[in-house]
């Protein structure tokens, strides 16, 4: 599913024009990234949680020349699904 995909669902379920449902879709990704900046978890209740963890400097290889490297230090998000959205995946 795309942004677009996203944008005509809300539309079609909500009864907003397309300009309406992109503008609110935009707004929620807009606070996601926020928080998710400012290095705060989000989680949504039934859906799961996204989870910024900071991953230390570690060595890695290059897969080409086998030649060892040093991958930085960076910080990551994880999403983590609720108990809820994992039962209906394997109902």
């Amino acid at each position: 599913m795309t942004k677009a995909d996203l944008i005509e669902n809300v539309s079609e379920r909500v009864g907003f024009s397309k300009k309406e449902a992109a503008d609110m879709v935009e707004a929620v990704f807009d606070i996601l990234k926020e928080k998710l900046e400012g290095q705060e978890s989000v989680k949504i209740s039934g859906f799961g949680n996204f989870i910024v963890r900071q991953k230390s400097i570690r060595k890695g290889r290059n897969p080409q020349t086998g030649n060892e490297i040093k991958i930085s230090a960076r910080r990551v998000v994880t999403f983590k699904t609720s108990q809820v959205l994992r039962n209906a995946l394997n109902k």
